[in-house]
């Protein structure tokens, strides 16, 4: 009876993981206020589920490479030994570019605000796709900052 009972319940998630699956793959992101002065938002899909993930030029390490050449530590939190990653994310849309950079789990301040910057000045990307058609991808991502 028990096997009979987890075979149910194993089978319903999967009717359900299958039936509505589809939607798990995207979330609603912000892009704004409208004329009518409410809230925007943009579907894009979750980085883990499109076919081909949107790509940095040159791959991870040329991202590594592109943050620590271009990261700027604010003076104010070196001298004071504010270290840590901030953690953004942010949009990869159909043309490359980034958009909708946002601060997920940030540190102080001055160093969440140069994470922003630092991402908003990446070059384009190639873009995600899926059935080889490109794609607005969300992609999370930290920024470290250490002494």
């Amino acid at each position: 009876m028990k096997v009979k009972a987890i075979l149910f319940l194993f089978g319903a998630f999967l009717t359900y993981y299958i039936d509505f699956g589809a939607s798990a793959q995207t979330c609603r992101v912000t892009s704004g206020v409208g004329a009518d002065g409410k809230m925007t938002y943009k579907e894009v899909f979750e980085f883990d589920f499109v076919e081909e993930k949107p790509d940095f030029p040159g791959g991870r390490a040329s991202m590594v490479a592109y943050i620590n050449e271009h990261r700027r530590y604010p003076a104010e939190a070196y001298a004071r030994g504010v270290e840590g990653r901030v953690t953004c994310s942010f949009v990869i849309n159909t043309d490359g570019s980034v958009s909708n950079i946002s601060v997920i789990r940030g540190v102080e301040p001055s160093l969440n605000r140069e994470a922003v910057r630092l991402l908003s000045k990446m070059p384009a990307w190639k873009p995600g796709k899926i059935s080889g058609q490109p794609v607005p991808v969300r992609v999370i991502c930290y920024v470290p900052f250490r002494k």
